[in-house]
């Protein structure tokens, strides 16, 4: 069964990341907040394509799906300021 452990460390081990934090407790279904300096000029559409391709073949085989928000260091640091 997947884990949100497995998916944190298969992003963390393929992607540097600032924050990260996956849930999900139903084995199939996940959330992630990615924040990655990598984001940088990039659409949300590639942001989401870049943490896909941290994990691979699990996206056809192993997770149903993986709803996502992903921000550059700036744009969460913004956030956490209005929070």
């Amino acid at each position: 069964m997947v884990t949100p452990e497995s998916i944190q460390h298969n992003i963390a081990q393929n992607m540097s990341t600032e924050y990260l934090k996956i849930s999900g407790d139903d084995g199939t279904h996940f959330e992630a907040v990615v924040v990655s300096g990598a984001f940088a000029g990039k659409s949300r559409v590639q942001r989401h394509q870049m943490v896909y391709q941290t994990l691979g073949d699990r996206m056809r085989q192993e997770i149903h799906a993986l709803s996502m928000k992903t921000y550059t260091p700036e744009e969460w640091q913004e956030l956490q300021c209005k929070s």
